[in-house]
């Protein structure tokens, strides 16, 4: 006897996770929301955290396959919270891309320092934000 077809829901959460999951921290509910839409829009899945401690958590519980951070956030800031991923065995290899509003060249070398893997700067057009995610998943989500 044949399976039962799985829920509609649920195909599209697998669908999505092959696509990528895309973790954005951010403590700005807008930024998280406008990503987020046109990210699912696109095809991805993504999750949403509102500060560096709970993104470090559901990094490690869930694994993205690409990290979205802020920097300024009250309580860890992104660049430490990029540390803290790269010093963790569950998530040093998850591509980070840093999106802030501090477009200066010092704070772009100390997230790459830290290990970013990309640095963008807000505001950042949803478009760019999905080709840079899109560089980092490689082909293995096209």
């Amino acid at each position: 006897m044949a399976e039962p077809a799985p829920a509609p829901r649920a195909r599209l959460r697998r669908e999505r996770r092959r696509a990528g999951l895309v973790l954005i921290v951010d403590d700005s509910l807008h930024t998280r929301e406008v990503y987020t839409e046109y990210l699912t829009y696109c095809g991805l899945g993504v999750v949403g955290a509102p500060n560096a401690e709970t993104g470090l958590a559901l990094a490690q519980s869930l694994r993205p396959d690409v990290i979205v951070m802020d920097i300024a956030m009250p309580g860890v800031n992104g660049i430490t919270a990029t540390q803290r991923l790269r010093q963790n065995s569950r998530t040093r290899r998850i591509p980070v891309i840093v999106l802030t509003g501090y477009a200066f060249r010092a704070i772009e070398r100390g997230a790459l320092e830290a290990g970013a893997d990309a640095f963008l700067t807000k505001p950042c057009l949803p478009e760019d934000l999905e080709l840079k995610i899109r560089a980092l998943l490689g082909p293995r989500h096209a």
